[in-house]
């Protein structure tokens, strides 16, 4: 019985997350309520207390839930003991734009994300937790690559900085330009060459790889 219970608790939970995850992306966050979430789900305000503190940390929720499927990936690419992380890192970049995609939910985060977050002094909690999760994700980037340096698979001279700047520029760039005009390019047939492309440049591109840059594949310059 009390297995049960938990099991049916852990449903709620589940449940105020998709409803919420809906509400935000049809109102937007600032203009999104604890009362809308609850209709949505059908719950009472009291069951949405039951399981978070406020708005933000179902937001916060809704966030993590949707890292978690590539979480797997990320500590493998970050894991010293990991003989290819640049491999495990390709594959979690392909997967990270593939899931928007073919993911009809984490697309709509990403939606919520660069669409649906206004910067209003109500949103300012949330914001601080995507800058949180922003830097989290650099510190990440960052063991991932110089993984790989230690490997001999990137220039033992790479620019970390220009290096996680550059991944997130890159990715941002793409998911966002997808999002507004999916039909502009293929990102699921091209992430790979997307993802290859990056790794190229931390590989040839002097400006970030330094004086260590491998020649390009054919001899051009880079």
């Amino acid at each position: 019985m009390a297995r049960r219970t938990k099991e049916e608790a852990q449903e709620t939970r589940e449940q105020i997350i998709d409803a919420a995850e809906l509400v935000f992306h049809r109102k937007g966050v600032a203009r999104s309520s604890l009362n809308d979430i609850a209709q949505q789900a059908g719950v009472t305000r009291g069951a949405i207390y039951w399981h978070f503190k406020n708005k933000q940390d179902v937001f916060a929720a809704m966030l993590e839930r949707h890292r978690l499927p590539t979480e797997a990936l990320s500590q493998r690419a970050e894991d010293p003991s990991e003989s290819d992380p640049l491999g495990r890192f390709r594959d979690l970049l392909i997967s990270v734009l593939q899931r928007t995609v073919r993911d009809p939910g984490h697309r709509r985060v990403f939606e919520i994300l660069f669409y649906k977050c206004e910067f209003t002094d109500q949103t300012d909690p949330l914001m601080q937790r995507v800058r949180e999760s922003f830097l989290d994700g650099g510190d990440k980037v960052r063991r991932t690559l110089l993984n790989a340096v230690e490997r001999g698979q990137l220039p033992a001279t790479l620019n970390l900085d220009r290096a996680v700047t550059q991944l997130h520029v890159q990715m941002t760039g793409l998911l966002y330009t997808w999002l507004l005009l999916p039909g502009s390019f293929d990102l699921d047939r091209e992430a790979a060459d997307f993802v290859d492309s990056y790794i190229a440049t931390l590989r040839y591109c002097p400006t970030i790889a330094g004086e260590g840059a491998h020649t390009p594949p054919g001899g051009l310059d880079p």
